[in-house]
Parts: C-alpha cells; sequence; structure tokens
C-alpha cells in the first residue's frame, strides 16, 4: 500500500488530513531561545502574536533525517508498503532535502518529490495523491497527477508591511522604510519553488484587482480544480478577493485557512497568498 507523507507547511483542514490518512511531520521553529514543533507545540494564532512581539525575527527548521527515517519505518509495515513524501519547495527549506537523505536509507521504499509549493498550492498535491491512493492508484499514475497539478498551478503573495521582508534579507532596510512610507504592497509569485517579485500596488483596492486580472487570463477557458487563500491576520482582504472571483466565474471550489509560520516568518501579519490550479 502507498503511504503519503508531507510537512507541516501543507495548510489543509485536519479532518481531511485524518481522513484520507496523511502523515505530517512538523518543521521547527526558533524564536529567541524557544524552540517549537510546528503544529505541535505552538498554534498558528499563538504563532502570530509571537511574530508580532519578538524582538527577533522567528527561524524556521527543517525536520531532521533521523525524524524522517523513523516516520519512514514506522509506515513501511509491510513487504509491499511504499511511501510517497511530498514536501515544500527546496527553495525555501532543506525539508526535501532531509526527507531524501532519510529515503536513501529505504531501500528504494520511499519516492520523495518537491512539490515546487508551499501552504494550499502544497495541498493541492498532497490531497489528490492520498485520494488516487484510495482509488487503488499506481505510484507512476499517482505521480503523473500530481505533476500535472503543479505544472497547472499559481501561487501569488500579497505582503502587507516591508518590515519582515526587510528583517529576513529579502530587501534592504533603505528600500524597506522608502516602501513604508509611501504603503507599497509587493505581490510576488511563487515560480518553480522561487519567490519571485512580481509588481507594487498602493491600495487593497489595485491588489484585488491584480490578483483578479491573473486569475481571469490564467484560468480563461480552462477547468479550475481548487481556489485557496492563506493569510496570516488578512482575511478581510482574502474574503474581498474571493468575491471578486466569483464575479469572474462561479465553478470552483474554494478554501480560506490561516497559513503555516513558514510563510507568516517572511510576510509578516496583514499577508495574503491566492493559490489555484487548473486541469
Amino acid at each position: 500500500m502507498i503511504k503519503i507523507v508531507t510537512d507541516s507547511t501543507v495548510d489543509l483542514d485536519q479532518t481531511v488530513i485524518d481522513e484520507l490518512g496523511i502523515t505530517v511531520v512538523p518543521l521547527s521553529i526558533n524564536i529567541g531561545d524557544s524552540s517549537y514543533l510546528d503544529g505541535v507545540d505552538i498554534t498558528k494564532k499563538e504563532f502570530a502574536h509571537l511574530l508580532k512581539t519578538s524582538e527577533t525575527l522567528p527561524k524556521s527548521s527543517q525536520p531532521p533525517v533521523g525524524k524522517f527515517i523513523q516516520v519512514y519505518e514506522d509506515l513501511l509495515q509491510n513487504p509491499d508498503d511504499h511511501v510517497l513524501s511530498i514536501h515544500m519547495t527546496k527553495a525555501m527549506s532543506g525539508t526535501v532535502s532531509s526527507a531524501q537523505m532519510a529515503a536513501d536509507e529505504m531501500s528504494g521504499r520511499v519516492t520523495v518529490i518537491d512539490s515546487d509549493y508551499i501552504s494550499i498550492a502544497l495541498s493541492f498535491q498532497v490531497k489528490r495523491a492520498a485520494e488516487l491512493v484510495r482509488e487503488n492508484a499506481s505510484l507512476e499514475e499517482i505521480r503523473k497527477a500530481i505533476e500535472a497539478i503543479r505544472s497547472g498551478t499559481s501561487l501569488y503573495i500579497v505582503v502587507d508591511t516591508l518590515e519582515y521582508l526587510a528583517k529576513g534579507g529579502r530587501i534592504g532596510k533603505g528600500k524597506a522604510l522608502l516602501g513604508s512610507l509611501l504603503k507599497i504592497k509587493p505581490i510576488a509569485a511563487l515560480k518553480e519553488g522561487t519567490y519571485t517579485p512580481v509588481g507594487t500596488k498602493r491600495s487593497y483596492k489595485q491588489v484585488i484587482e491584480f490578483l483578479a486580472e491573473k486569475f481571469q487570463s490564467e484560468t480563461e477557458g480552462k477547468e479550475v480544480g481548487h481556489v485557496g487563500i492563506a493569510h496570516i491576520e488578512g482575511e478581510s482582504l482574502a474574503k474581498q478577493v474571493h468575491d471578486r472571483l466569483k464575479q469572474i466565474r462561479e465553478d470552483f471550489t474554494f478554501s480560506l485557512m490561516e497559513t503555516s509560520p513558514i510563510i507568516s516568518t517572511h510576510t509578516g501579519p496583514g499577508a495574503i497568498a491566492l493559490m489555484y490550479y487548473t486541469k
């Protein structure tokens, strides 16, 4: 039997994780002298509070190789068991590398995949893989299905403040200060796993229209698999984006979630990420 493993950067409802039998390996979050297991020792709401009050920027650490080895060994109970381990983009974490090093110790019984994404966009691949396991699909059929999802996925991140991008070293402090004075809201895409700036806007209205135009052009004439918006204290903007997308087309399923601390660390409060994929 094929077993599905992912990491805690996946934004997927816990009831779905439980129902589909998905195993989630947590990353670690380090804030000052304290260390937490993501989703185990600290919740998303608790992290959001610490993010705003901490003097130092929290840092994340991928699960150690030994943790993945333990998880894989626990799942490979029968001779015909195989693990499909799907993880966040290697451009943002060493998680997929840790998983691969552990897989190398498993005599070919573990397949590791870099999703190129994070958050709800990661969940697109993880959830579909788990559903196909239920349908008795082969490993190769599952791999082809999630490759198709990956190639059809778009992810856009909108940041409310430049402070956290500066703290994380993505932009200079001078640029962050000027941007904050001008109330600039940068927009980036995750392309081939890499954070790629695609524009700046000065109002929420402009942000909403930018995302709506991207959605319309990238989904026109195609079937939309799912639309998700992840946020950190940005629910109001997220709902406005959803309402605008529904004016363009209504034939899509939708999820709204608080996002992984890994994204939150780089974006700060008020950020949202719009994700969707087409078939």
